[in-house]
């Protein structure tokens, strides 16, 4: 049995499902299994973490840790990691963890397997398997030396458990000290979209630069607010101006894995598989039937994604109707 910690990551005063994905599967392996939550005024959260499998939530406040930065996660987590002594320390593989997990391992001086999609716990040891080039293959990771094990896994990969409203953690108050800080976020803009994120929706449709203008993705978002989904955009319609860099999926984007991705006019570069390919169900359409994108597509439709995207929005109203 291993002793777990697991970074909390929430925002606007809700945890993110991906928080849950990691309690639940360090819970279900019979590890002791630790929260670790950081913030001001979020020591209400504690108590949907037990629900979820953690057994003690450790509650660091600080008005430094209002709003994320690097810096002050990284003293405040390496400073109560010190003392607690965990043999695995997990956070997901969003773009808040790709950010200071890095740091993190660093100022432990231990190692550090990042956008995991598979974690097996072996006694206090994991052994972790991540995409390599692109997404071409998968590698099993296993940490060598003295030291916690840290690693950060992609949203979506695990499943989340169920509640169960009958368990509860202990909460633990943790004097936050961040020490000298270097920098200060002054102010957070938050976009306008109602929608979900990419990285923790469990349905995506995106759209490529065959849509031909920023006003044609308006059939994309009408089909994803019909699914309840994220809307996506392959890079090339990012750097054509069609949607914000906040939307882009693939390598240099965002990396997602939904239950259901659907693909609009993306023809499927390798730079964007790399960011989509562990999504349970890919459905392409494309007018030209030798895309790449068809060769990891479960379902393929080749046509006009003017004239098929708008039906299949009309057939999805139906289905939901009935």
């Amino acid at each position: 049995m291993a002793k777990v910690f697991i970074i909390a990551e929430h925002r606007d005063g809700r945890l993110k499902k991906s928080t849950f994905e990691l309690l639940g599967a360090s819970s279900a392996a019979g590890n002791e299994t630790h929260a670790l939550l950081l913030g001001e005024g979020v020591a209400g959260l504690a108590a949907e973490l037990g629900q979820y499998g953690a057994q003690k939530v450790h509650v660091a406040e600080n008005a430094a840790l209002k709003f994320y930065t690097a810096e002050a996660y990284t003293n405040v987590i390496a400073e109560i990691l010190k003392g607690a002594g965990p043999d695995i320390v997990l956070a997901s593989h969003t773009p808040t963890g790709r950010d200071f997990m890095p740091r993190l391992a660093a100022r432990l001086n231990v190692g550090l397997a990042s956008d995991c999609t598979q974690l097996t716990f072996e006694g206090t040891q994991i052994k972790a398997r991540r995409p390599v080039y692109s997404g071409k293959a998968t590698a099993e990771v296993e940490f060598l030396g003295a030291g916690p094990q840290l690693a950060t896994v992609r949203a979506n990969a695990l499943g989340i458990p169920k509640p169960d409203a009958s368990k509860t953690a202990e909460v633990l108050t943790v004097n936050a000290q961040v020490g000298s800080l270097k920098t200060k976020v002054t102010e957070v803009v938050k976009g306008s979209s109602g929608r979900p994120d990419v990285t923790e929706a469990s349905i995506v449709v995106s759209g490529g630069r065959s849509l031909k203008n920023s006003e044609n993705f308006k059939m994309i978002e009408d089909m994803a607010d019909v699914l309840g989904a994220a809307v996506g955009a392959s890079r090339a319609a990012v750097d054509a101006g069609y949607r914000p860099h906040r939307d882009q999926v693939g390598q240099t984007g965002k990396v997602v894995s939904p239950t259901l991705y659907i693909a609009c006019g993306i023809s499927g570069a390798i730079q964007h598989l790399a960011g989509m390919r562990t999504s349970k169900t890919i459905v392409a359409i494309n007018q030209d039937g030798e895309a790449p994108i068809f060769q990891v597509a479960d379902y393929g439709i080749v046509g006009d994604i003017f004239a098929i995207v708008p039906l299949l929005t009309e057939e999805f109203k139906k289905v939901k109707e009935h």
